[in-house]
C-alpha cells in the first residue's frame, strides 16, 4: 500500500474533524518515523508505513479489510497510530483485520475509535491475529463516543501465539457514553508464550457492557492474565465472562474482575478456570459491590463531596 499523505476520499475537513475528536491534528501524522492509518467509514483518509511493516487495505461496503504484516526480526520502535471512526450520526463501520507478526518481531499499536456524533452507529471489528515464535504484539484500543448512548461496538478476535510469543491488549472508553460494548476474544497460547487482556470501562444511564474473554494455555510454561475493571451506575448493566484453561505443565494463569455498582445498576461476573494437567495452576478473584465505605469516608474527611469522592474512587479503579 502506498502512503496517502493527504485525504484522497472526502473533504480534508473530515480528516481534521476526526483527528480533533481524539485530540490530534494532521500535523502530528507527518512524523516519517511513525506509521499511521486513518479510516473514516470505509475510506482511507491517510496512511504512512515504516520499514518492516506492510499494510494492504481494501475498501469494502461499510468498512475496510486490512492485511497487516510485520516482517521477521522487525522492531517497529514507535507505536503505530490508527484511527477508525465515523462522523455522521448513523451508520455501520466494519473492520476486518488479518494480522501476522513474523518471528522475533515487535510492534505496538494505539487504535483510536471515534464516534463523537453517534445516535445509531455500529462499529464491528473482526480480527485474526497470528504471532510467531518470539514475537510481541501490543494493541491499545481507546474509544471516544457521543453522549446519546447510540454507539454499539462489537470487537471480536481469534489470537494464536507460537513459542515465546507475547500478546497484550487493552480496551478503554475515555469519553462519552458506552451505549453497547460486546467484546469477544479467544487466545491460544503456545510454549513459553503469554497473554494479557485488560478492559477498563465505566457505564451509566442504560449502557450495556458485555465481555467474553477466553484464554487457552496449551503450551508448556505459558502464562495468561484476564483483567476487568468495570463501573456501572444508574440502570447500566455489566456482564463479564472470563475463562482460562490450562492443559500443559508449568502453565500459570489468573483471572481478576472488579466491578463497582451504584444506584439501580446490575453487574455480574463469571470467572471460569479449568485445569487439566497436574503441573498447571490458575487462580481467580472476583469482587462486585458498592464503593468502599472506608475509602469514601476518608476522602470526604479530606474535604471532597460524596459525588467527587465516588468519582475519584472509580477513576482509581479504571487506571
Amino acid at each position: 500500500m502506498t502512503d496517502k499523505k493527504t485525504a484522497r476520499h472526502g473533504a480534508p475537513s473530515a480528516l481534521d474533524e476526526l483527528l480533533s475528536s481524539i485530540n490530534k491534528t494532521a500535523d502530528e501524522l507527518h512524523d516519517k518515523h511513525t506509521a499511521h492509518l486513518v479510516v473514516h467509514h470505509n475510506k482511507v483518509l491517510g496512511s504512512h508505513l515504516v520499514p518492516g511493516l506492510k499494510l494492504d487495505v481494501e475498501e469494502i461496503k461499510d468498512g475496510i479489510r486490512a492485511v497487516i504484516r510485520i516482517e521477521e526480526n522487525a522492531v517497529i520502535k514507535n507505536p503505530v497510530q490508527i484511527c477508525f471512526g465515523m462522523l455522521p450520526e448513523k451508520g455501520t463501520q466494519k473492520i476486518i483485520m488479518d494480522v501476522g507478526c513474523g518471528r522475533n518481531s515487535k510492534i505496538s499499536i494505539i487504535a483510536h475509535c471515534s464516534f463523537p456524533n453517534a445516535i445509531d452507529i455500529s462499529h464491528i471489528m473482526e480480527a485474526v491475529i497470528n504471532i510467531e515464535d518470539g514475537a510481541e504484539y501490543r494493541y491499545f484500543e481507546r474509544h471516544v463516543h457521543g453522549e446519546s448512548g447510540g454507539t454499539k461496538v462489537y470487537p471480536k478476535a481469534k489470537v494464536n501465539l507460537k513459542k515465546g510469543a507475547r500478546f497484550a491488549t487493552e480496551f478503554e472508553l475515555v469519553k462519552g457514553r458506552v451505549g453497547l460494548i460486546d467484546i469477544d476474544y479467544e487466545t491460544t497460547c503456545g510454549e513459553d508464550s503469554s497473554l494479557e487482556m485488560t478492559a477498563r470501562i465505566s457505564g451509566y444511564a442504560d449502557d450495556i457492557i458485555k465481555i467474553n474473554e477466553t484464554g487457552h494455555l496449551t503450551g508448556k510454561n505459558s502464562r495468561g492474565f484476564l483483567n476487568s475493571r468495570i463501573a456501572v451506575r444508574d440502570t447500566a448493566r455489566a456482564e463479564i465472562f472470563n475463562k482460562l484453561t490450562a492443559s500443559a505443565p508449568g502453565a500459570r494463569g489468573h483471572v481478576d474482575c472488579k466491578e463497582i455498582v451504584q444506584d439501580k445498576a446490575v453487574a455480574s461476573a463469571i470467572p471460569v478456570v479449568e485445569v487439566s494437567h497436574p503441573q498447571a495452576r490458575i487462580t481467580h478473584e472476583a469482587a462486585i459491590g458498592s464503593v468502599d465505605s472506608k475509602q469514601l469516608q476518608t476522602l470526604m474527611a479530606r474535604g471532597l463531596s460524596e459525588k467527587d469522592a465516588v468519582a475519584l474512587i472509580i477513576k482509581g479503579l479504571l487506571k
